[in-house]
């Protein structure tokens, strides 16, 4: 099991027992053999021995019932069997995984969002695929948090009137050196770029969106969290900002921390400027 042992790797154990299954009415023969004890031989194997299982091999391995490709993706959800002669269920194991990243296609990003409860509209759906796509191409793999972190903030910006728009951010700061945002807004047809100094890239961003759209704010509270785990996990930051007499809150998210400091500043700024 495992390809451990002299010649399994040419012959390992649950890949002939499988495959005489699989072809058995080719073989014309079979085993006595239950079939769905071999992942949990494997998982015990592995646990006892301490070496671990290559992904990429058959049968037992993590990527075994695995699909990233778009197309594969697609033909898993339409016929199983297109791309697999054989079933997680059969080896004891869980149910194929459907691995979200930049080959990932519009099918099985909903089929994902269904699985875990979202019942977007065509437009919101459309708006969170897009979302999806610009996420996956700066992470190989997307988790189910970072899934519901864009459809959370879809669905927190779809009640928030657009006055103003991010279109580019670019901060510079680190020691011995002046911190400084320059900030790129879109409001109707217009894109109007602004930079700003302050004590952190955060503080200049957010000056740098106060001098363009002319409201300012101060912060009052900013809670900042990792979605997922990893140097290129999602950071989600929720705020709340007193502009006038009113308080405001704002959600933003994004891989990059300062972005999605940005997007929560001007979830908040909109709220105003929109009269919400």
């Amino acid at each position: 099991v495992n390809g451990i042992g002299e010649r399994a790797g040419n012959a390992s154990l649950e890949e002939v027992v499988m495959a005489i299954r699989t072809r058995k009415d080719y073989m014309k023969v079979g085993t006595q053999i239950n079939t769905k004890e071999i992942y949990k031989t494997s998982q015990l194997l592995i646990s006892i021995t301490g070496v671990p299982v290559q992904p990429n091999k058959a049968i037992v391995g993590e990527n075994a019932f695995a699909h990233e490709s778009g197309i594969h993706q697609d033909g898993v959800l339409k016929k199983r069997t297109t791309f697999e002669i054989m079933t997680p269920a059969s080896i004891g194991a869980k149910k194929s995984r459907l691995v979200l990243g930049k080959h990932s296609g519009r099918h099985a990003f909903s089929k994902r969002l269904e699985e875990l409860g979202y019942k977007l509209k065509q437009e919101a759906l459309d708006k969170a695929f897009g979302q999806f796509k610009i996420l996956a191409d700066k992470k190989k793999e997307i988790f189910d948090e970072d899934l519901q972190s864009i459809v959370g903030e879809e669905i927190s910006s779809s009640s928030v009137n657009k006055v103003f728009e991010l279109v580019h951010l670019q901060t510079s700061s680190g020691t011995n050196t002046v911190p400084t945002a320059t900030v790129s807004l879109k409001k109707g047809d217009k894109v109007t770029t602004d930079s700003s100094i302050g004590d952190g890239p955060v503080d200049a961003t957010y000056k740098a969106i106060e001098r363009i759209t002319g409201i300012k704010g101060k912060l009052m509270s900013y809670n900042i969290r990792s979605v997922t785990l990893g140097k290129d996990a999602v950071g989600e930051v929720t705020l709340r900002a007193r502009i006038g007499n009113e308080m405001y809150a704002g959600k933003g998210s994004s891989t990059d921390v300062i972005e999605a400091s940005a997007k929560a500043w001007l979830t908040a700024i909109n709220r105003k400027a929109g009269g919400q």
